[in-house]
């Protein structure tokens, strides 16, 4: 036999190969966290609390006027149907009446009315010799009249209404010139 001798088939060969170990790589340093002081927790506290009242704050005035402009519209919509009545009783005063008593019932129950739409904060607009608004008033007529200025209403058809800003009913008028 040989002088070679057979290695085994499980066995390596032998490599010279030197493994350097690789460099880890550095974490970036963080920062020390530092512990807030009482004072820099007490400063945040406050800020949450005055930025949460002042949310709180913003909150009730914007219910407050929503509210407010619900109560507007509610009452709108309570008093328009009574008008009508208003312009009825109006229109019997003005043809007036044999009857004495009845007539006063008539005056009686058109000033409880102006009273209660006074009471609510209704308030008639004035229209006959004022000059035309046409935020106010609606005109439907016009007449040309030299005993008038510009733009002066002449009679008034229909009377008009507001309630506080805002008008309800524009006033039916005639406008000269």
């Amino acid at each position: 036999m040989s002088d070679k001798k057979k290695k085994p088939a499980d066995e390596a060969p032998e490599e010279n190969v030197l493994e350097t170990p690789e460099p880890e790589a550095e974490a970036p340093a963080e920062p020390e966290k530092k512990e807030p002081t009482p004072e820099e927790l007490l400063a945040a506290e406050k800020d949450k609390y005055v930025r949460l009242y002042a949310e709180y704050e913003n909150y009730r005035r914007r219910s407050q006027k929503e509210r407010e402009a619900l109560y507007a519209q509610v009452k709108t919509d309570a008093v328009t149907p009574f008008l009508p009545v208003y312009d009825n009783l109006e229109r019997a005063l003005k043809t007036g009446c044999a009857d004495e008593a009845f007539l006063k019932g008539v005056q009686m129950t058109m000033t409880q009315l102006e009273q209660v739409l006074e009471g609510l904060g209704v308030k008639k607009i004035e229209a006959v010799g004022q000059k035309f608004d046409a935020k106010l008033h609606n005109a439907v007529m016009h007449v040309d009249d030299e005993n008038y200025g510009e733009n002066e209403i002449v009679e008034e058809f229909q009377k008009g209404f507001t309630l506080g800003d805002k008008v309800i009913r524009f006033s039916m008028v005639k406008v000269a010139n």
